[in-house]
């Protein structure tokens, strides 16, 4: 239990509906607490006590039945008579207040049905049983959530096992966290009586994984109020001076901003648009960032202009109109409409200036957007009974249609973590990366990853534990290592090992280091440890060169214009039937042949090299030799499969090399016999299957070296 306190950096109630969130006065707590103490009211009345959630949720559904939230009133207050919290104020007051902040956000009947109880099993004799009994398994499996969440030791030794237990609660029903959020933010204001030492633990904690998971859940009007609280007691000095530079500007007589508003009313108002056009302060956080960022702060710096409209198609037509009538600051742009963010939020986000130098940030996005920027999942509503009915997916569990992707990824790898430890410290580290990417593949789906990720990622995030077969990627079209760092908006293909009569790819150590998802980590970690022995020998080690069944290396087919020259087939481009040819003459009486695409023919045609006229003789009763490379990713085996390849077609190997991998990459250089110049397209089409190769061609050496 906590009491309440002043809080200095209280930014005013959260209302959603109003971008400013400066509706509604703050409720007065001890009045609050007088009409809970008092018990209910007159039969067929709501009580006092609960009259602004009432308000506040008919703001947001009209029709919504209040039946239940009387009833859970009545129960928790009854229950929780004759127990205080430290400021002196019943016990009520407490569920009340987090129950109005949920209400104000926009949460259904169901959660603010259970956030009115969430405390009773707990701390009262009222059972779950009984809360089951009297208001359904919806609202029971809510108030069992959030009681196990209650039960947070917040000292060092017990942190790792119990935020493991409050994410494995919040992928089952994202409803549990609104409602543990809403519940620390009320404790948050009322920290004052703490000790110092006890705030800024509980400030620590809330700074570490509450805020970021409120973040990802798109409750952005918790988040802010949670940093400036946070703000306000780790950093005291800093909030301090940050208050005092807002509390200066709101005293100027000149508001940049308002004169922003204006004109760009006016603009939109002859565009014929209708819009609603807004001045949204920054909160002390954010304009202590901008400050760290920019140094001085000019009017324009302190708040952002928000235009709201009723469509999609608006937003693009109010950015046309800002573009038009001012300057845009082409880098500040960003279209998270498109390409919504990880956390369900969506907007237009550019930066506009004036003739005058000014310049100010713009948010453009409908009501309903603007609705799930504040509120995020609350906002969405009941996501289990559209219908009136829960659904289930096929294992009969809860199936979530809102939850997003990260947090289908950090229960995925919380289950394979072997360790708390390993839990907590990879908890840790993704809640600390404050920005997503959104990747695409090539079949049109999406793929959200941390900033700085990487193929190998990628790789995990699509495939799980099946991208240990992963042998490279093609990034926006182009072949891509697997260490390949990846922006936002770029499109990955991954290239799998693995089909059907090929040996699978291996994780080595060396995807560690680009490795930033816990997903990854863990999963190439696990590997590791159940394989010892580490991965087959690859591929792309330096091999001695391979001599295949011999042949008589002959140029017999070549029928040169040159009585009682020597032919010899050009190592830069290794001609071979029925490809088009020429001859140059070189030292000894020797004519090498070239194909007519070489390169090396135009260099010795500028040179002044006289051209022999060579054609091919009886092309198809002969063997001709010509030199393959076959570019490829490297993977154990590979080696093994290609020559199987090769040798499945009837070509004799004269020799193989290997050139030393780089950045995942090897080379393989075959000279081979075919039987006949026919199959030379079938052979290289057999090699460029094998899993791994990515290309096949004819080698291309410089010429000059040839002559």
């Amino acid at each position: 239990m906590s009491a309440e306190a002043t809080n200095p950096a209280n930014p005013g109630p959260i209302t959603p509906g109003s971008p400013r969130r400066r509706g509604r006065p703050r409720i007065d707590l001890r009045r609050l607490g007088r009409a809970a103490f008092l018990g209910p009211t007159a039969r067929g009345r709501l009580p006092d006590a609960i009259g602004h959630v009432a308000e506040a949720h008919r703001a947001h559904y009209p029709d919504s039945v209040l039946e239940p939230l009387h009833r859970a009133y009545v129960l928790a207050e009854s229950s929780h008579r004759g127990q205080m919290r430290k400021s002196g104020e019943p016990y009520i007051t407490h569920p009340l207040a987090v129950t109005l902040i949920l209400a104000e956000l926009g949460a259904e009947t169901t959660t603010l049905t259970a956030s009115l109880l969430h405390d009773t099993v707990e701390d009262t004799e009222v059972t779950l049983d009984q809360v089951r009994k009297e208001f359904g398994e919806e609202v029971a499996y809510l108030v069992d959530g959030v009681t196990k969440l209650e039960k947070v030791d917040y000292g060092a030794a017990a942190e790792p096992e119990t935020f493991r237990k409050m994410l494995v609660a919040t992928g089952n029903d994202v409803r549990v966290m609104s409602i543990k959020l809403a519940d620390r933010l009320h404790n948050m204001r009322t920290l004052g009586v703490m000790r110092q030492e006890k705030q800024e633990r509980i400030a620590k904690v809330t700074r570490d994984v509450l805020i970021p998971l409120a973040e990802r859940l798109g409750v952005q009007a918790l988040k802010t109020e949670l940093e400036d609280l946070v703000f306000a007691i780790l950093r005291p000095e800093e909030y301090r001076q940050t208050r005092e530079l807002m509390t200066a500007y709101a005293q100027q007589t000149e508001d940049s901003l308002a004169g922003f508003a204006t004109e760009l009313r006016s603009v939109l108002r002859e565009a014929g648009l209708s819009a609603e056009v807004l001045i949204r302060p920054r909160h002390f956080v954010s304009v202590h960032r901008v400050r760290r960022k920019r140094g001085e702060m000019r009017g324009a710096d302190f708040g952002r202009l928000l235009v709201l409209v009723s469509e999609d198609a608006d937003c693009y037509g109010v950015l046309g109109e800002l573009h038009t009538c001012f300057t845009p600051v082409v880098s500040e742009f960003k279209d998270f409409i498109a390409v919504p963010k990880f956390n369900l939020y969506q907007s237009l986000h550019t930066a506009v200036a004036r003739a005058d130098g000014e310049v100010a940030e713009v948010l453009i996005r409908t009501h309903q957007m603007h609705k799930v920027a504040e509120a995020g999942v609350v906002a969405l509503g009941n996501p289990y009974t559209p219908s009136g009915e829960e659904h289930l997916d096929t294992a009969g569990e809860r199936a979530d249609p809102t939850r997003p992707g990260w947090l289908n990824r950090l229960l995925d790898w919380q289950q394979s973590a072997p360790d708390t430890d390993t839990f907590w410290s990879t908890l840790r580290e993704d809640l600390a990366q404050d920005r997503e990417i959104t990747v695409f593949r090539p079949d049109g789906g999406s793929i959200g990853l941390p900033a700085g990720a990487s193929c190998v990622d990628a790789a995990y995030a699509q495939y799980g534990e099946d991208a240990h077969a992963c042998i490279g990627a093609r990034v926006n079209g182009r072949l891509a290592t697997l260490s390949t760092v990846l922006g936002d908006g770029d499109t990955v293909q991954l290239l799998m090992a693995g089909v059907e009569g090929s040996a699978a790819s291996e994780p080595s150590v060396a995807w560690l280091d680009h490795a930033r998802t816990p997903a990854a980590r863990i999963a190439i970690r696990r590997w590791l440890a159940t394989h010892p022995e580490g991965p087959s020998a690859p591929a792309s080690a330096p091999r001695a060169p391979y001599s295949g069944p011999s042949a008589r290396p002959s140029a017999a087919n070549a029928v040169v214009d040159q009585p009682g020259a020597t032919v010899r087939l050009a190592g830069c481009c290794t001609p071979v039937p029925p490809d088009e040819v020429t001859g140059f003459a070189v030292r000894g009486g020797v004519v090498t042949v070239h194909r007519v695409s070489c390169s090396g023919v135009a260099r010795m045609k500028d040179a002044g090299r006289a051209e022999v006229g060579v054609r091919w003789a009886d092309a198809e009763a002969a063997e001709y030799r010509v030199t393959l490379i076959a570019e490829s990713f490297s993977r154990p085996h590979l080696l093994a499969d290609l020559t199987e390849a090769i040798a499945l077609e009837g070509v004799a190997i004269i020799s193989a090399t290997v050139d030393p991998p780089d950045q995942g990459r090897v080379r393989h250089t075959y000279t081979l016999q075919l039987p006949d110049a026919a199959h030379l397209q079938g052979l290289m089409r057999a090699m460029r299957n094998v899993p791994g190769v990515y290309d096949v061609g004819r080698t291309r050496h410089a010429a000059a070296g040839a002559l």
